[in-house]
C-alpha cells in the first residue's frame, strides 16, 4: 500500500522534502500586546503576521545552532589549548628577528 498522497508519487527526495516543509500546521501563541504592536510595525515585506513570526523563529534558531557550534568549537580549542600554544612558540622560534 502506498502511504503517500498521488500528488507526490514519482518525485524525488528533494521535492518530497519541499512538500513537507511547505505544509503548515495551525498553532495558537499569546504574546504580549508591545510585542504585536511591534511585530505589525515591522511586518513590511511579510505577508502576515504568521509570515513574520515564521521568518524570525527561523533566524533565531539558526543563531541558536551557530551559538552551539561556536561553543563546541571554543571547547575544542581551550581543550587543546597547551598544544596550539606550544606549536605556536615553536613556529616563532624559526623566526628571524627584524
Amino acid at each position: 500500500m502506498n502511504l503517500l498522497p498521488n500528488i507526490i508519487r514519482g518525485l524525488t527526495l528533494n521535492h518530497i522534502g519541499e512538500y513537507f516543509s511547505s505544509m503548515k500546521v495551525k498553532t495558537s501563541i499569546t504574546l504580549s500586546e508591545d510585542l504585536l504592536r511591534a511585530i505589525d510595525r515591522q511586518q513590511a515585506g511579510y505577508n502576515s503576521r504568521s509570515e513574520f513570526i515564521e521568518a524570525a523563529a527561523r533566524s533565531f534558531l539558526v543563531r541558536l545552532e551557530r551559538k552551539k557550534t561556536e561553543q563546541r568549537d571554543l571547547e575544542i580549542i581551550n581543550r587543546n589549548a597547551d598544544k596550539l600554544n606550544a606549536e605556536a612558540e615553536d613556529v616563532l622560534a624559526y623566526q628571524v628577528s627584524l
